[in-house]
């Protein structure tokens, strides 16, 4: 059974927590699908992610392609993950089952914390996802580094 982690984003953007999770991921040797709600912000760290120097290439892809299966980290705002995800990463509150995330290695749920709707949006995803039985950790970058505040 997978842990789902929430990440309280107050200081550090999205961009850049997103980037050091899926290079952990990657290095845990987990295939990884980027969830959000909306394309455009697909299409935007689908940019960013490959405007890094080479010496930190990440390799991804945006779904709808014709290599989905193959991306080692596919960024899709479908329920699917045709590239075999092992970890999910759920960005503006895309849903996650507790169904789909039971058999994960890691389901990662990251928020803007300068945003009471996404704030509320992943306290009902806690809610939901503990009361199913999966186990949760609430991490929040407040005092300036990233500290556990919670466990389920």
């Amino acid at each position: 059974m997978g842990e789902v982690y929430f990440y309280h984003l107050t200081r550090t953007p999205l961009e850049d927590t997103l980037r050091t999770l899926l290079e952990k991921s990657l290095s845990a040797g987990w295939r990884v699908a980027v969830r959000g709600r909306h394309a455009q912000v697909m299409e935007r760290l689908d940019a960013q992610l490959w405007l890094r120097p080479e010496a930190s290439f990440l390799p991804h892809g945006l779904s709808g392609g014709p290599h989905d299966a193959d991306q080692p980290v596919l960024l899709t705002t479908d329920r699917e993950m045709p590239n075999g995800a092992t970890a999910l990463v759920s960005i503006d509150g895309a849903d996650v089952t507790a169904d789909e995330a039971e058999p994960l290695a890691r389901v990662s749920i990251l928020f803007d914390g300068h945003d009471t709707g996404a704030v509320e949006t992943a306290r009902a995803q806690w809610r939901s996802l503990t009361g199913s039985g999966l186990k949760a950790k609430y991490w929040s970058e407040e005092s300036g580094r990233w500290e556990m505040k919670r466990e389920s």
